[in-house]
């Protein structure tokens, strides 16, 4: 995980919950909950079903598929008309719920299964860190993803996206795996169960100030890290907007 540069020292005990409190981030975490638990309310546990989900996975992977370059639109995939990228994301997001016991016993190992879906088939290293400083990056994750926090899963969802985003672990395809795996920590930890929220979309709304968020994580900081997460919030309610239950 990026950290800022500071005195050396013992490492947190909880280095989510140190990352929670930096200024701007509770409020933007708040918020961004808020928006869900509000959503989920005014609509309804019975009035939510499996057609929702898979309409906010099908608007998510488009959201994806246009960070990873691709030129199709969220009415090609509904069609089946998909470009490589797209192909990609659509593979991902129809195993993603399924993979949520995986998750939870074994992040890495789900990580491994939405690297596999993401890669061209014909490649054999798919599902398969690129090196060994990305693999050991994968396994402290792990650690991260399976640790008590007192921090709000919000803030781990975003941290699990950034770390693998930059991680240099999958290659081309680490776009997609970080996207996949922050869509599971928000179902799995029990903000958006039935993950109809699409923050995929939140990211995808700007290209470019996603990429410099990451960018900021990635170089590490203060600054860097905390914009990040405010970015990471800020997505996540862009995407309570965009959810098929708004409809």
């Amino acid at each position: 995980m990026a950290e800022p540069a500071e005195p050396p020292g013992p490492a947190p005990t909880d280095p989510l919950a140190a990352l929670a409190a930096r200024e701007g981030v509770p409020s933007a975490m708040a918020a961004a909950r808020d928006a869900v638990d509000a959503l989920l309310r005014d609509r309804g546990w019975r009035r939510t079903g499996a057609g929702d989900t898979v309409e906010a996975l099908l608007r998510g992977a488009a959201a994806s598929a246009v960070l990873e370059g691709s030129g199709s639109t969220l009415d090609d995939l509904r069609a089946g008309r998909t470009d490589a990228d797209a192909a990609a994301a659509v593979r991902v997001s129809a195993e993603l719920v399924g993979l949520l016991p995986t998750w939870r016993r074994s992040p890495v190992q789900a990580l491994a299964r939405l690297h596999a879906l993401a890669g061209d088939p014909a490649d054999d290293t798919r599902g398969r860190p690129s090196s060994a400083a990305g693999a050991e990056r994968l396994q402290r994750l792990g650690g991260l993803v399976l640790a008590p926090t007192a921090a709000p899963a919000m803030v781990l969802a975003a941290v699990v996206h950034a770390e693998l985003a930059t991680a240099g672990a999958f290659g081309s395809r680490a776009g997609l795996v970080a996207r996949a795996a922050e869509r599971l920590v928000l179902t799995g930890t029990g903000v958006d169960p039935a993950s109809t929220t699409v923050p995929e979309a939140g990211h995808a709304r700007s290209p470019r100030a996603y990429a410099a968020a990451l960018e900021g994580y990635h170089a590490g900081g203060p600054a860097g890290v905390t914009g990040w997460l405010v970015h990471a919030a800020e997505a996540y309610a862009y995407g309570v907007e965009v959810s098929p239950l708004r409809r």
